[in-house]
């Protein structure tokens, strides 16, 4: 079989879904014999400038087949179309639809020889944006892990980057509506992703006097970051956006029941499982408070939510369920 040319971003400093996915995706297919060749592209993704497309271009460049992330994708309809002329099979692997560059990406999308999303939601999206039939979902995968032993008081966690759409300010303002009760939280993910959104988190923090009980952890890995999962007993995703959310499976792999925003793909993340809830959060702050007092305040509820998460982790997907979807879908699994 030929090796895999797996071209990502090398523009993303902090850690993201996307970067794991492709990550895990690659030790998984190396590990069911498919070799890859895994190429960081530099570059002002997306749309990328004149330079970081011609160096596209040259990554694509006498392979038979290439994966190339979206956020690359999205900005190089052209290099993808030569390519695919020239007769490299190149396969999108679309993390979340880029519509401040929807011109480019549908052209790119179009040309590519396939393309693969995280989950039933974003491959829904580019559906609707762009008309898209070529759409394979590869769910994400988890890793075994110890099940939490949870804190008292209970501890919630929200494992993201600090970034805008990850709403950690929607949660602090929630929080200080729970002054009352007992909780410790941890936002645990890069405050260098956007300086200016974290410097605003922690302002929020320090207004609502929370400093004692709200830790901003930065961003974690590693024993540092199961330490983190170990005693959480609630983790909370509610981004504005979000195409799959992959902090909620591995929640879920840890035990930990979890709050997600309704109409997001972590909702899909979360499913049918009862090991939390999707809230509607259009009226701001003080949905999600009222989500979070009930299962602060109802001991069967939470007991429910832990009881359901704990049942979760014998049915969670697996990294190499992953890779062999993955391909399946490109036509390069056994026998070619």
């Amino acid at each position: 079989m030929n090796a895999i040319r797996f071209i990502v971003p090398g523009n993303i400093g902090h850690r993201s879904g996307g970067n794991l996915y492709n990550a895990r995706l690659v030790e998984q297919l190396e590990a069911l014999g498919a070799r890859t060749e895994v190429v960081m592209l530099d570059g002002e993704w997306p749309p990328g400038r004149s330079e970081d497309r011609e160096s596209l271009a040259w990554a694509l460049r006498d392979a038979r087949l290439a994966i190339v992330d979206g956020l690359i994708a999205a900005g190089a309809p052209g290099e993808l179309a030569a390519a695919v002329q020239a007769g490299t099979r190149v396969w999108v692997l679309s993390h979340m639809a880029f519509t401040d560059h929807a011109h480019r990406e549908s052209r790119a999308l179009a040309a590519a020889s396939g393309v693969i999303c995280p989950s039933s939601f974003a491959a829904a999206k580019l559906k609707e944006l762009y008309g898209l039939e070529r759409v394979h979902v590869a769910l994400p995968g988890t890793l075994p892990a110890e099940t939490a032993a949870g804190s008292q008081p209970p501890r919630i966690v929200c494992v993201a980057a600090l970034l805008p759409n990850k709403s950690q300010l929607l949660l602090v303002e929630a929080l200080a509506r729970l002054r009352g009760s007992p909780w410790t939280a941890a936002l645990i993910g890069s405050p260098d992703a956007d300086p200016h959104y974290a410097a605003q988190v922690r302002a929020a923090v320090a207004k609502y006097g929370l400093e004692d009980r709200i830790r901003l952890s930065g961003e974690l890995h590693g024993p540092e970051l199961e330490a983190q999962w170990h005693a959480a007993d609630l983790s909370v995703l509610v981004s504005a956006r979000e195409s799959f959310g992959m902090a909620v499976p591995e929640s879920l792999a840890h035990g930990v029941p979890a709050i997600v925003r309704r109409g997001t793909g972590a909702e899909e993340a979360l499913g049918q499982s009862g090991a939390g809830a999707a809230v509607e959060l259009d009226g701001g702050p003080a949905a999600l408070a009222d989500a979070l007092a009930a299962w602060l305040e109802d001991p069967e509820l939470a007991a429910r939510w832990r009881a359901a998460a704990l049942a979760c982790r014998a049915i969670l997907p697996t990294w190499t369920a992953t890779a062999q979807s993955v391909l399946a879908a490109i036509g390069a699994w056994e026998g070619e």
